[in-house]
Protein backbone atom coordinates (compact mmCIF):
# COMPACT_ATOMS: atom_id res chain seq x y z
CA UNK A 1 0.00 0.00 0.00
CA UNK A 2 1.67 3.75 -0.55
CA UNK A 3 1.82 5.71 2.38
CA UNK A 4 1.32 9.37 2.74
CA UNK A 5 3.99 11.67 0.89
CA UNK A 6 7.04 11.95 3.25
CA UNK A 7 5.93 8.88 5.94
CA UNK A 8 9.25 8.50 7.72
CA UNK A 9 9.89 4.75 8.44
CA UNK A 10 10.80 5.20 11.66
CA UNK A 11 7.48 4.67 14.06
CA UNK A 12 8.99 5.48 17.64
CA UNK A 13 10.79 8.72 16.29
CA UNK A 14 7.36 9.92 14.81
CA UNK A 15 5.40 12.42 17.11
CA UNK A 16 2.22 11.81 14.20
CA UNK A 17 1.10 8.42 13.22
CA UNK A 18 -1.50 8.56 10.19
CA UNK A 19 -3.71 5.67 10.39
CA UNK A 20 -6.86 4.35 7.65
CA UNK A 21 -9.56 3.61 8.67
CA UNK A 22 -11.62 1.78 5.63
CA UNK A 23 -14.64 1.60 7.21
CA UNK A 24 -18.38 2.78 5.65
CA UNK A 25 -20.67 0.34 7.13
CA UNK A 26 -23.43 2.63 8.39
CA UNK A 27 -23.58 5.36 5.59
CA UNK A 28 -27.43 6.60 4.88
CA UNK A 29 -26.57 7.37 0.84
CA UNK A 30 -24.12 6.43 -0.97
CA UNK A 31 -21.23 4.22 0.28
CA UNK A 32 -17.85 4.02 -1.07
CA UNK A 33 -15.53 6.40 1.61
CA UNK A 34 -14.14 3.05 2.96
CA UNK A 35 -11.61 3.37 -0.38
CA UNK A 36 -10.95 6.85 1.10
CA UNK A 37 -8.00 6.46 2.63
CA UNK A 38 -5.64 4.66 0.03
CA UNK A 39 -6.83 7.42 -2.62
CA UNK A 40 -5.91 10.63 0.05
CA UNK A 41 -2.89 8.03 0.19
CA UNK A 42 -2.18 7.96 -3.75
CA UNK A 43 -3.52 11.94 -4.38
CA UNK A 44 -0.44 12.89 -1.59
CA UNK A 45 1.91 12.04 -4.53
CA UNK A 46 0.65 14.80 -6.68
CA UNK A 47 1.41 17.36 -3.76
CA UNK A 48 4.25 19.22 -3.41
CA UNK A 49 6.17 18.14 -0.27
CA UNK A 50 6.85 21.96 0.57
CA UNK A 51 3.97 24.23 1.30
CA UNK A 52 4.14 27.78 0.72
CA UNK A 53 1.82 29.18 3.05
CA UNK A 54 2.91 27.57 5.87
CA UNK A 55 6.67 27.64 4.84
CA UNK A 56 7.29 24.34 5.32
CA UNK A 57 8.63 21.25 3.95
CA UNK A 58 7.39 17.64 5.13
CA UNK A 59 11.25 17.04 5.61
CA UNK A 60 11.07 18.89 8.16
CA UNK A 61 8.29 16.59 9.54
CA UNK A 62 8.50 13.09 11.41
CA UNK A 63 5.53 11.14 10.79
CA UNK A 64 4.73 7.37 10.29
CA UNK A 65 1.93 5.86 8.12
CA UNK A 66 0.75 3.11 9.33
CA UNK A 67 -1.41 2.41 6.96
CA UNK A 68 -4.92 0.85 7.18
CA UNK A 69 -6.75 -1.18 9.55
CA UNK A 70 -8.56 -4.36 8.51
CA UNK A 71 -11.48 -5.86 9.95
CA UNK A 72 -14.69 -8.03 9.09
CA UNK A 73 -16.67 -6.20 6.65
CA UNK A 74 -19.97 -5.34 8.12
CA UNK A 75 -19.13 -5.73 11.59
CA UNK A 76 -19.49 -2.04 12.97
CA UNK A 77 -19.32 -2.76 16.98
CA UNK A 78 -15.53 -4.77 15.91
CA UNK A 79 -14.83 -2.04 13.95
CA UNK A 80 -15.46 1.07 16.28
CA UNK A 81 -13.70 -1.90 19.18
CA UNK A 82 -10.54 -2.55 16.45
CA UNK A 83 -10.16 1.47 16.29
CA UNK A 84 -10.10 2.33 19.85
CA UNK A 85 -8.01 -0.46 20.83
CA UNK A 86 -5.45 0.87 18.15
CA UNK A 87 -6.16 4.55 19.02
CA UNK A 88 -5.26 4.03 22.93
CA UNK A 89 -2.13 1.88 22.48
CA UNK A 90 -0.82 4.80 20.46
CA UNK A 91 -1.61 7.32 22.68
CA UNK A 92 0.15 5.66 25.74
CA UNK A 93 3.21 5.62 23.61
CA UNK A 94 3.19 9.01 23.62
CA UNK A 95 1.92 9.43 19.79
CA UNK A 96 -0.76 11.94 17.87
CA UNK A 97 -2.79 10.13 15.66
CA UNK A 98 -4.42 11.60 12.34
CA UNK A 99 -6.91 9.47 10.58
CA UNK A 100 -7.98 9.21 7.38
CA UNK A 101 -11.88 7.51 6.40
CA UNK A 102 -13.97 6.30 5.91
CA UNK A 103 -17.18 7.56 7.12
CA UNK A 104 -17.59 9.65 9.88
CA UNK A 105 -18.38 7.17 12.86
CA UNK A 106 -14.90 6.28 12.92
CA UNK A 107 -14.82 9.49 14.40
CA UNK A 108 -16.30 8.21 18.02
CA UNK A 109 -13.36 5.67 19.37
CA UNK A 110 -11.32 8.34 17.90
CA UNK A 111 -12.32 10.99 20.12
CA UNK A 112 -13.14 8.50 22.77
CA UNK A 113 -9.47 7.09 23.12
CA UNK A 114 -8.07 10.87 23.27
CA UNK A 115 -10.55 11.95 25.69
CA UNK A 116 -9.32 9.29 27.78
CA UNK A 117 -6.25 10.51 27.90
CA UNK A 118 -7.16 14.42 27.46
CA UNK A 119 -10.02 14.61 30.48
CA UNK A 120 -10.43 18.51 28.92
CA UNK A 121 -10.73 17.59 25.37
CA UNK A 122 -12.08 20.14 23.33
CA UNK A 123 -13.46 18.56 19.94
CA UNK A 124 -13.68 21.26 16.59
CA UNK A 125 -16.13 19.66 14.03
CA UNK A 126 -16.36 20.95 10.53
CA UNK A 127 -19.39 18.74 8.55
CA UNK A 128 -22.38 19.78 6.50
CA UNK A 129 -23.98 18.19 8.82
CA UNK A 130 -24.81 18.33 12.28
CA UNK A 131 -24.72 14.83 12.94
CA UNK A 132 -27.18 14.68 16.53
CA UNK A 133 -29.48 12.74 15.62
CA UNK A 134 -30.15 9.87 18.50
CA UNK A 135 -31.15 7.05 15.80
CA UNK A 136 -31.93 6.91 12.07
CA UNK A 137 -33.81 4.29 10.66
CA UNK A 138 -33.74 2.34 13.69
CA UNK A 139 -29.85 2.61 14.29
CA UNK A 140 -28.54 4.59 17.21
CA UNK A 141 -25.04 3.96 15.33
CA UNK A 142 -24.42 5.43 12.22
CA UNK A 143 -22.24 8.82 10.78
CA UNK A 144 -25.56 11.04 11.11
CA UNK A 145 -25.17 9.96 14.91
CA UNK A 146 -21.32 9.89 15.75
CA UNK A 147 -21.37 13.38 17.32
CA UNK A 148 -24.28 13.66 19.68
CA UNK A 149 -22.65 10.42 20.87
CA UNK A 150 -19.19 12.72 20.86
CA UNK A 151 -20.96 14.93 23.05
CA UNK A 152 -23.18 12.85 25.59
CA UNK A 153 -20.76 9.94 26.25
CA UNK A 154 -17.28 11.17 25.72
CA UNK A 155 -16.95 15.07 26.28
CA UNK A 156 -19.06 15.01 29.32
CA UNK A 157 -20.36 18.44 28.63
CA UNK A 158 -22.03 18.75 25.49
CA UNK A 159 -20.76 22.09 24.86
CA UNK A 160 -17.02 21.31 24.72
CA UNK A 161 -18.35 20.20 21.20
CA UNK A 162 -17.58 22.86 18.72
CA UNK A 163 -19.49 23.05 15.06
CA UNK A 164 -18.52 24.87 12.13
CA UNK A 165 -20.51 25.15 8.96
CA UNK A 166 -23.51 23.07 9.43
CA UNK A 167 -26.22 23.40 7.06
CA UNK A 168 -28.16 20.28 7.43
CA UNK A 169 -29.75 18.24 10.01
CA UNK A 170 -33.38 17.18 11.38
CA UNK A 171 -35.50 19.92 13.41
CA UNK A 172 -34.81 17.89 16.51
CA UNK A 173 -31.11 17.68 16.10
CA UNK A 174 -30.60 20.97 15.54
CA UNK A 175 -32.50 22.43 18.53
CA UNK A 176 -30.43 19.68 20.80
CA UNK A 177 -27.06 21.39 19.02
CA UNK A 178 -28.50 24.64 19.82
CA UNK A 179 -28.90 24.29 23.14
CA UNK A 180 -26.64 21.96 23.92
CA UNK A 181 -23.28 22.25 21.88
CA UNK A 182 -21.37 25.53 20.38
CA UNK A 183 -23.05 25.39 17.29
CA UNK A 184 -22.23 27.31 13.94
CA UNK A 185 -24.43 27.42 10.92
CA UNK A 186 -23.27 27.75 7.06
CA UNK A 187 -19.78 29.53 8.05
CA UNK A 188 -16.43 27.95 9.08
CA UNK A 189 -13.28 30.91 8.97
CA UNK A 190 -15.33 33.69 10.89
CA UNK A 191 -16.78 31.95 13.95
CA UNK A 192 -13.69 29.79 14.46
CA UNK A 193 -11.59 32.81 14.02
CA UNK A 194 -13.81 34.22 16.86
CA UNK A 195 -13.36 31.25 19.50
CA UNK A 196 -9.58 30.44 18.88
CA UNK A 197 -8.54 31.84 21.87
CA UNK A 198 -11.16 30.93 23.78
CA UNK A 199 -9.47 26.97 22.96
CA UNK A 200 -6.30 27.80 23.18
CA UNK A 201 -6.05 26.78 26.69
CA UNK A 202 -7.48 23.05 25.96
CA UNK A 203 -6.06 20.04 24.19
CA UNK A 204 -8.05 20.32 20.97
CA UNK A 205 -9.12 17.29 18.74
CA UNK A 206 -10.11 18.05 14.90
CA UNK A 207 -12.67 16.39 13.07
CA UNK A 208 -13.61 17.66 9.27
CA UNK A 209 -16.22 15.71 7.27
CA UNK A 210 -14.92 16.85 3.57
CA UNK A 211 -18.66 17.69 2.66
CA UNK A 212 -18.29 20.84 5.19
CA UNK A 213 -16.86 21.89 1.19
CA UNK A 214 -19.58 22.80 -1.62
CA UNK A 215 -20.01 19.19 -3.70
CA UNK A 216 -19.06 21.64 -6.70
CA UNK A 217 -15.54 21.44 -5.42
CA UNK A 218 -15.88 18.93 -3.46
CA UNK A 219 -18.12 15.96 -4.99
CA UNK A 220 -16.49 13.17 -4.10
CA UNK A 221 -18.58 12.17 -0.84
CA UNK A 222 -21.54 9.89 -0.31
CA UNK A 223 -23.96 12.99 0.80
CA UNK A 224 -23.19 16.00 -1.04
CA UNK A 225 -25.35 19.33 0.41
CA UNK A 226 -25.65 22.09 -1.49
CA UNK A 227 -24.35 25.91 -0.16
CA UNK A 228 -20.64 24.76 1.81
CA UNK A 229 -17.91 26.37 2.13
CA UNK A 230 -15.18 26.37 -0.96
CA UNK A 231 -11.80 24.48 -0.42
CA UNK A 232 -9.79 28.11 0.05
CA UNK A 233 -11.79 28.67 3.19
CA UNK A 234 -10.98 25.18 4.87
CA UNK A 235 -7.20 25.49 4.17
CA UNK A 236 -7.79 29.15 5.50
CA UNK A 237 -9.84 27.42 8.67
CA UNK A 238 -7.09 25.03 9.44
CA UNK A 239 -4.01 27.68 9.24
CA UNK A 240 -6.55 29.85 11.84
CA UNK A 241 -6.06 27.13 14.45
CA UNK A 242 -2.21 27.73 14.57
CA UNK A 243 -1.45 27.84 17.99
CA UNK A 244 -3.65 25.51 19.41
CA UNK A 245 -2.81 22.04 21.45
CA UNK A 246 -4.05 19.59 18.15
CA UNK A 247 -3.66 15.75 20.04
CA UNK A 248 -5.49 14.35 17.06
CA UNK A 249 -7.56 14.80 13.90
CA UNK A 250 -9.59 12.44 11.42
CA UNK A 251 -10.52 13.52 7.93
CA UNK A 252 -13.68 11.61 6.77
CA UNK A 253 -16.31 10.82 3.70
CA UNK A 254 -13.91 10.78 0.89
CA UNK A 255 -15.74 8.48 -1.59
CA UNK A 256 -13.40 8.47 -4.66
CA UNK A 257 -15.93 6.21 -6.92
CA UNK A 258 -18.23 9.65 -6.69
CA UNK A 259 -15.42 12.01 -7.65
CA UNK A 260 -14.80 13.81 -10.52
CA UNK A 261 -10.92 13.86 -11.71
CA UNK A 262 -10.09 12.65 -7.95
CA UNK A 263 -10.12 16.12 -7.10
CA UNK A 264 -12.26 15.79 -3.40
CA UNK A 265 -9.19 13.21 -2.24
CA UNK A 266 -6.76 15.77 -3.98
CA UNK A 267 -8.34 18.82 -1.84
CA UNK A 268 -8.47 16.25 1.48
CA UNK A 269 -4.70 15.04 0.76
CA UNK A 270 -3.62 18.97 1.10
CA UNK A 271 -5.68 19.20 4.60
CA UNK A 272 -3.96 16.46 5.91
CA UNK A 273 -0.27 17.80 4.32
CA UNK A 274 -0.93 21.40 6.15
CA UNK A 275 -2.31 19.85 9.16
CA UNK A 276 1.29 18.06 9.31
CA UNK A 277 2.96 21.26 8.37
CA UNK A 278 1.30 23.11 11.20
CA UNK A 279 1.43 20.78 14.37
CA UNK A 280 4.39 18.45 13.46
Amino acid sequence: MTRFIGSSRNLQASKWVLLGIPMDFTVSRKSGSRFGPESIRAESYNLETYSPALDRDLSEVTFFDLEDLHFPYGDVHQALDTTERVAQRLIARGKRIGSLGGEHLISLPLIRAAASREPELRVVHFDAHADLRTSLRGGTLSHSSVMRHVAQSCLGEPDRLYQFGIRSGCKEEMAWGKAHTRLHLDDVLEPLSRRVDELKPFPVYLSIDIDVVDPAAAPGTGTPEAGGIPSRELLEAIRTMKGLNLVGFDLVEVAPDLDVNNVTSALAAKCVREILLQWG
